[in-house]
């Protein structure tokens, strides 16, 4: 039997969504991936995800790289380098201090015997091969141990909802690939953040090697920003914390 729809009385009627016309039509949007260099591409991610005047700590500064075309007076910054004795597994901040955190270690192990002397930069600086980061752990597992007490660090001094964001880029170690990146956000799960972004920066020029007998592996030309936040208390969806600022040139 067939029952007849009837309309309801305008009393009972659920109210009407209001659609909202706000915005314009645009293509200068932030875009995942890029082709413009870190310098670039870093301060768009703090645009759609750091509030002006927030603290953030980047505790792998090196030279600055990253802040190159950020006005010094719009973050409260806390710059500090292993290089300097701090280091981004013992950092001197307070529970819930900082608003943001941002790590760049050197995220490829150095493979050892003669090829340290092209990698001497990281090997002095994390000594992955002699002792693995201060742990049992050698080349691609020494890289992630660093990332992983890095971010249990990073954890500790942010606050709740505090950013997270780290710089990583993929490698193959003992001819096996390593997707870093996916390593990194299943680890940080369990620490307690959420992956909410992934920035992609594409290498202008095409890198080579010295010796090549046979290609097995697609050669890396790209890296990534994550973004993550600190679960803690609060289990709901991402608020943005400003207006997004224009895209850069």
């Amino acid at each position: 039997m067939r029952m007849e729809a009837r309309a309801l009385p305008r009393g009972d009627r659920p109210p009407r969504r209001r659609r909202v016309r706000n915005g314009e039509a645009t293509n200068d949007l932030i875009l995942s991936a890029c082709a413009d260099g870190n310098d670039r591409l870093f301060p768009r991610v703090l645009d759609l995800y750091v509030k002006p005047g927030s603290a953030i700590a980047d505790v792998t500064y090196g030279k600055g790289v990253f802040w190159r075309r950020i006005p010094s007076d719009r973050y409260d910054l806390r710059a500090t380098d292993i290089r300097d004795g701090v280091d981004c597994r013992d950092l001197p901040y307070d529970d819930g201090e900082i608003d943001c955190v941002v790590l760049d270690p050197p995220y490829m192990h150095s493979p050892g015997g003669t090829a340290h002397e092209v990698h001497t930069p990281f090997e002095d600086r994390y000594r992955n091969n002699e002792s693995g980061n201060r742990t049992g752990s050698k080349y691609h597992e020494a890289v992630l141990d660093l990332y992983r007490e890095a971010g249990r660090e990073a954890h500790r001094v942010l606050h709740d909802r505090g950013v997270l964001i780290v710089k990583c880029q993929d490698e193959v170690c003992s001819n096996r690939q390593r997707f870093t990146h996916v390593e990194i956000m299943r680890m940080y799960d369990e620490m307690g953040y959420v992956a909410e972004d992934l920035f992609v920066a594409v290498r202008n020029n095409r890198p080579g090697v010295s010796r090549a007998v046979r290609q097995v592996h697609a050669r890396k030309n790209h890296s990534y920003f994550l973004v993550f936040w600190k679960r803690g208390e609060s289990r709901g969806q991402w608020d943005i914390p400003v207006q997004p600022c224009a895209a850069r040139p």
